[in-house]
């Protein structure tokens, strides 16, 4: 028999403890744009190659550019018209390299949190000081460009070591987007401190919906509205999470962030539905719910 990770409880979904969120919502809704630097010749990694080709991969790197010139600023004006702020997974050398994108989002008062330091640098094979170092290095950089204090955690490229999630925990992490295992969040088993998963989708991430399973915009936009509805008609027993998680370089291209935007509206135009940020869900989970 497989052994069980052990971070979190078999929770099953049906007669859990009813969940309502703020206002009596019964969906609390988030958005949480990738705001990621790839380096166009990173260091090697033994247990993975950054891109396809062998670096430096210009064309790969200048896709993931687009985002980073153009895509960012019209995803922002998409959210900026339905009032949703943005939950800003950030790789945080950002802070240095484009710092007017880091400017744009908290004039927004959009949230940060840390996807690492670059997402072409990954955590497979890290010890602990080195893995101490990038949180660190995440806390502060994030603090001395936004004022804000990291509430939450995904790690770059979704790579982690055995011990991610007790060192987190232990810097004040409050949430963490790296368990994709319930549309809740839920206590993660950690050995000082709290966290818990935040609900973070792959199923709708625009990756996975147009790389990986070649959705077309309009297929997409669907799909969100797909997820939002089965959620907001469960959130009715007990108030669930909805994130879709972006990345400008692929839902900022012309033709697709028309379904993108139809989609925010037909979500932002629903009663009960309290749309908000990663950070104001686990602050209210916190206050109302967390049991360890």
């Amino acid at each position: 028999m497989t052994a069980d990770p052990q971070l979190y409880d078999y929770w099953p979904y049906k007669n859990r403890p009813k969940i309502e969120w703020k206002n009596g919502a019964k969906l609390a809704f988030w958005v949480a744009p990738n705001i990621e630097f790839y380096e166009l010749n990173p260091p090697k990694n033994p247990q993975r190659t950054p891109w396809p080709k062998p670096n430096p991969d210009v064309q790969g790197y200048s896709m993931r550019d687009y985002g980073n010139r153009v895509g960012h600023y019209r995803m922002m004006e998409a959210m900026d018209k339905h009032n949703v702020r943005g939950s800003v997974s950030l790789s945080v050398a950002m802070c240095q390299h484009h710092p007017e994108i880091i400017a744009a989002c908290a004039e927004r008062n959009w949230e940060f949190f840390s996807h690492g330091i670059y997402n072409t640098r990954y955590c497979y094979g890290m010890d602990e000081a080195q893995e101490r170092a990038i949180i660190e290095d995440a806390i502060k950089t994030v603090r001395n460009a936004t004022g804000q204090t990291v509430a939450g955690w995904l790690a770059p490229a979704l790579t982690h070591t055995e011990r991610t999630f007790d060192l987190i925990a232990e810097y004040g992490i409050k949430y963490t987007c790296d368990l994709f295992q319930d549309d809740q969040p839920q206590p993660i088993k950690v050995k000082s401190g709290r966290l818990i998963s935040m609900p973070y989708s792959l199923e709708v991430n625009d990756v996975i919906c147009y790389n990986s399973y070649l959705q077309s915009p309009r297929h997409y936009g669907e799909v969100l509205k797909r997820q939002f509805d089965t959620l907001y008609e469960e959130g009715h027993d007990s108030g669930t999470v909805m994130c879709i998680p972006l990345h400008a370089y692929l839902v900022g291209h012309p033709h697709r962030i028309k379904a993108f935007e139809e989609a925010l509206a037909y979500i932002t135009s629903q009663p009960d539905v309290w749309v908000t940020t990663a950070a104001e869900i686990a602050d209210y989970y916190y206050e109302h719910y967390y049991k360890p």
